[in-house]
């Protein structure tokens, strides 16, 4: 099911919750320009296994609002808590997957929430985002030629091969945002800096990445491993960015087997 929880006046996100009466809650959090749509093959699957999956949009992406402020770590940790206090969730783990991590991290670390059970990082944007000259290149694409820019990132997203199709619909998803939102997150991971809010994740956490991701490279999640204590480190030896789908069987397995450990 599908529906919208108001995180502040005049600005609602989508939330999709599939399967809401299932035991153990995955809260998951889309990467940087895509939406909950991107996490089809974990909600085919875990639901079957007694899972609630809950995906949320982030403000300017997907099916929520897109409003032209609010494009902060702080504030869309802020928006998260909001659908979890309005869904009265307990005992959830929060999944998230490049921006979608690091606003995970924000929120574990701001908010030392009891209810937040477990951490999953997909290859995370964290403790760093954007070098200035990465930030910088896809700034001027994303204000000029938006759709190059999302055909850039979809070619260099994936190790593995991908179809055309999958390719296109992969590509739809990035178009999904506004610009503006696109552009001022580029910025937020050029600008901002998670270190100080790592070192305050305490609950335990997974940490799964592709050791051949050319977005955000492989030596920050071991970076993430030291410095999160109570962490595990799963490289994904045929995955780029894109773990939860290019090695999605094994993902999905090692996800299962981390929520109820």
């Amino acid at each position: 099911m599908g529906y919208y929880v108001l995180v502040e006046p005049g600005v609602r996100l989508y939330v999709e919750d599939v399967n809401p009466g299932g035991g153990k809650t995955v809260v998951f959090l889309h990467g940087w320009p895509l939406s909950h749509k991107q996490f089809e093959y974990q909600f085919n699957v875990l639901p079957a296994m007694g899972y609630r999956c809950i995906g949320i949009d982030w403000r300017g992406f997907g099916n929520s609002d897109k409003p032209f402020h609010g494009y902060t770590f702080d504030r869309l940790a802020e928006d998260i808590r909001i659908v979890v206090d309005t869904l009265r969730l307990q005992h959830f783990t929060l999944a998230g997957h490049s921006t979608g991590g690091g606003i995970a991290i924000k929120y574990a670390a701001r908010y030392r929430d009891s209810r937040l059970s477990r951490l999953v990082l997909i290859d995370a944007a964290a403790p760093r985002g954007f070098t200035k000259e990465t930030a910088d290149r896809l700034l001027a694409e994303t204000l000029n030629d938006r759709p190059n820019m999302m055909r850039g990132i979809t070619n260099t997203f994936f190790f593995q091969y991908i179809t055309k199709p999958f390719s296109d619909w992969f590509f739809q998803l990035g178009m999904e945002a506004a610009g503006w939102s696109t552009a001022a997150v580029i910025v937020m991971l050029r600008d901002e800096n998670l270190d100080a809010d790592v070192q305050q994740v305490s609950v335990p956490t997974l940490i799964v990445h592709g050791t051949h991701d050319k977005v955000i490279p492989f030596a920050q999640a071991e970076e993430l491993h030291r410095k999160i204590s109570n962490s595990q480190l799963v490289p994904f030896l045929y995955s780029g960015h894109g773990a939860f789908y290019e090695e999605r069987d094994k993902f999905n397995q090692l996800l299962s087997r981390f929520i109820v450990s």
